[in-house]
This record gives structure tokens, sequence and C-alpha cells, in this order.
């Protein structure tokens, strides 16, 4: 699944388009490295994505195409 609609899909950012604009600018990281909204999200992946000054980091647990309110925050881990 596309790194825009996993992060819409998990709830990390409300929408894919302004997930879209968090990948062209840089403030995702998967494993270390800066990624495209096109990137290919696999369980196990570790993702950073930074707001300002706050950074948050997971782990990918699940790919679903559609997940409920509650299923959300089963699809990744944070991690400190």
């Amino acid at each position: 699944m596309r790194l825009d609609k996993w992060l819409k899909v998990s709830r990390l950012i409300k929408r894919r388009t302004v997930a879209n604009e968090a990948c062209d600018n840089q403030r995702v990281t998967a494993n270390g490295r800066p990624v495209k909204a096109s990137y290919e999200v696999k369980e196990g992946d570790v993702l950073e994505l930074r707001f300002g000054e706050r950074t948050v980091k997971v782990e990918v647990l699940s790919v679903t195409e559609h997940a409920g309110k509650a299923e959300a925050s089963a699809l990744y881990k944070e991690l400190l």
C-alpha cells in the first residue's frame, strides 16, 4: 500500500493530500531514509513523521486497505 494512503487509514495524518505534502517536504522517513508518497509500506517498517517541533516514530504492524476508528491504532506501534 502507498505511504500516503496508509498514513490516512492509520489516522496518523487526517487527509491523504496532507500526507502527500508531508512526503514532498521530506517530513516523513522510512527506515531512516526520506521517502515519497508512492513508497510501498511493509510490515516492520519504522516510519518517522515530523510535525513542527514534534516527532512521531512508529513501527508498522499491519497494512490493510480499510480500518475503522477503533482498529486504526492497531496498525502501528508508537516507538520512543
